[in-house]
């Protein structure tokens, strides 16, 4: 059958997506914590460069921050691959996002777990992991999962600049074969069962979290 030849080919790009769309979130839910910190500040402008910071990432589109990184800074001042171009911009964007997730999810929490911790003169340390930390993993989780499939879709742009994931070996599929639509329904189906297990797991996970950690 001739969907499951352009499956074939399409598969080739599945890793680059799968490393993409990894690194990408990885990089977002580290660059995230110290962003949201920030947003606490009591200095001002610590807490206006954070929200500057934020709003930059989230309202400038996927493809441009791909663009500037890859032919502006990996031109002229370091040189950086397809790849690592897209998982840098990536990566800012989902950090933005990450941050206001967890900023949601601190606020999230009811005051009396704060005051709680302070009874009990817990160190810093030992209240945000042991009482701040796992609460804010389970509100945090379902929003932060939903925006990782969301970002497995939104890797596509990175075919863009020559990374060879599923829309890049889908483009030049069609253009090889002048099948335009059976091939990109191919890679839509692609997607599709990409992005079920990682729903399911999640949803499995989720209610681990919320059997296991007290709201």
């Amino acid at each position: 059958m001739i969907i499951l030849e352009d499956l074939a080919a399409i598969l080739a790009g599945l890793p680059s997506t799968v490393a993409l769309t990894a690194l990408s979130f990885l990089i977002g839910l580290v660059l995230g914590v110290p962003l949201c910190a920030m947003r606490f500040s009591k200095l001002n402008l610590v807490r206006f460069t954070s929200m500057a910071l934020i709003l930059t990432f989230r309202a400038i589109p996927p493809i441009v921050w791909l663009f500037f990184i890859f032919f502006g800074v990996g031109f002229g001042y370091v040189q950086l691959d397809p790849f690592t171009s897209a998982a840098i911009g990536l990566g800012l964007i989902t950090a933005a996002n990450m941050a206001e997730i967890y900023r949601g999810a601190l606020a999230a929490i009811h005051v009396g777990q704060w005051e709680a911790s302070l009874a009990l003169n817990l160190p810093l340390r030992h209240e945000l992991i042991d009482v701040i930390g796992p609460q804010v993993v389970r509100i945090a989780f379902p929003s932060a999962t939903t925006y990782a499939i969301g970002l497995l879709k939104d890797t596509a742009v990175a075919s863009a600049i020559g990374v060879q994931d599923i829309s890049f070996q889908a483009y030049h599929l069609s253009q090889q074969t002048f099948r335009g639509l059976d091939v990109y329904a191919a890679a839509g189906l692609v997607y599709i069962i990409v992005s079920l297990p990682i729903a399911w797991l999640a949803r499995r996970a989720d209610q681990r979290l919320k059997a296991h950690v007290a709201p």
